[in-house]
């Protein structure tokens, strides 16, 4: 009599741990997302001073063009 009774505890424990780790894996998953659009947006963020170090690193202005530029900036 007693032995259905635990027996059916037992499933509901079970039940309770899969929908912890169900929850645990769907908070997780949100977190990835917005973590992944914070680190874009920041990425798209570049002060101007860093746009003209990269276009200095790739070759599209020369060094005194780019000692100007710089100035002005600052």
């Amino acid at each position: 009599m007693f032995h259905g009774f635990n027996g059916h505890l037992w499933v509901m424990g079970l039940g309770w741990i899969i929908g912890a780790i169900i929850l645990a894996i769907i908070v997780w998953l949100i977190l990835k997302v917005v973590n992944q659009k914070n680190v874009n947006k920041q990425s798209d963020t570049n002060s101007p001073l860093d746009i003209l170090k990269k276009r200095y690193a790739r070759g599209e202005i020369d060094k005194a063009e780019f000692e100007e530029k710089k100035k002005a900036l600052m």
